[in-house]
């Protein structure tokens, strides 16, 4: 009843919108899945705790009451198969006190921080430059792993662990790009655009493309040679030892040149995670056909971890499948561990 009655007010909601016909059943049909994932997904409230390990590995995500559900599905789905390390959770200003109590006694009592309480310094308030920025500052003691809340991890993450063992950075490889690896800015700039010169075109166009248009032209101290990858900053690691001193510095630099209106947009926060990481020592691109964001397509068959971005979240009922699979071998384990005791 609560799926009919959801899919009532959907169609109620989307029908005085400016959506064509097939605009308005498209929508429709996206919140009809997201309603029906969140129904039958809630039964990650019923699987076995976490037990956090203090071993100086951070797994850090900023969330909301919104998100609940899917939270627990990545952080607990990475936690299962990395078995390392313990959350840390930036409250977004909406997780209410039983999210809080949840989070308590499925995780391991995490620490959790306010974005209210972030000093941003010179960087932009908003569009999640309070979490880049707290993980920076986290860095400085532990390896810290950003992980968004829309993300499953299906299998091994071995090259997440190797790159922790050697404090290493890495990055989720971003989406329309050629370049699979890290390169200096003169090549990059070289393999990403038109004849090798970026165009005004690409400067006044959307913030990404912009800031990577510009980057042959930053001035920051100490880096003669500097490096950058289209990385994606819902799942990246940051070594320890890390800081915010390039982020805050790379920020000063772009917004002197894009102007400080266009570097207040959303996206200039991954950006500069890509930076950062890119410019770290030895960073690690993951492989893209084992660690991937979701564009529609099937996955490879050996897939380990995937990234449900929101263009194509609710397409063939994958980012479903993929979370109520992660709930049965969270309650296999569980049992499995009850049975050794």
């Amino acid at each position: 009843m609560q799926i009919i009655a959801a899919w009532g007010a959907d169609i109620n909601h989307g029908s005085g919108s400016s959506y064509g016909r097939f605009g308005v059943w498209s929508q429709v049909r996206w919140r009809i899945k997201r309603r029906i994932y969140s129904y039958r997904c809630e039964a990650i409230f019923s699987t076995p705790p976490i037990r956090a390990r203090n071993d100086g590995v951070i797994i850090f995500s900023m969330i909301g009451t919104s998100v609940m559900t899917s939270y627990l599905i990545a952080a607990k789905s990475l936690h299962h198969h990395l078995k390392r390390g313990r959350m840390v959770i930036m409250d977004d200003g909406t997780l209410t006190e039983l999210d809080r109590s949840l989070l308590r006694r499925h995780l391991d009592d995490p620490h959790i921080l306010s974005l209210k309480d972030v000093d941003v310094g010179s960087c932009p308030q908003g569009g999640t430059w309070e979490r880049l920025l707290t993980i920076l500052d986290i860095a400085a003691d532990d390896y810290v792993i950003q992980l968004d809340s829309d993300t499953v991890t299906v299998g091994p993450v071995p090259h997440v662990e190797e790159a922790i063992n050697a404090n290493r950075c890495f990055t989720l490889l971003g989406a329309e790009t050629q370049v699979r690896t890290v390169m200096e800015v003169i090549e990059f700039t070289k393999y990403s655009f038109p004849g090798g010169q970026p165009s005004k075109e690409d400067f006044e166009g959307h913030i990404q493309g912009a800031t990577e248009s510009i980057l042959t032209r930053l001035a920051i101290t100490g880096l003669d040679r500097p490096r950058y990858v289209r990385g994606c900053s819902g799942f990246a690691g940051f070594a320890r030892g890390s800081n915010r001193h390039l982020a805050a510095a790379f920020s000063q630099s772009a917004s002197a040149i894009l102007g400080a209106e266009r570097w207040k947009e959303w996206g200039t926060e991954q950006i500069t995670s890509n930076f950062v990481i890119a410019n770290s020592e030895n960073a690690l691109v993951l492989p893209p056909s084992l660690y991937e964001n979701y564009w529609g397509s099937s996955p490879s068959r050996d897939i380990r971890f995937l990234h449900f971005i929101g263009t194509h979240r609710w397409h063939a009922w994958e980012y479903q499948r993929r979370s109520l699979a992660v709930i049965r071998t969270l309650n296999a384990a569980g049992r499995g561990v009850a049975l050794a005791a």
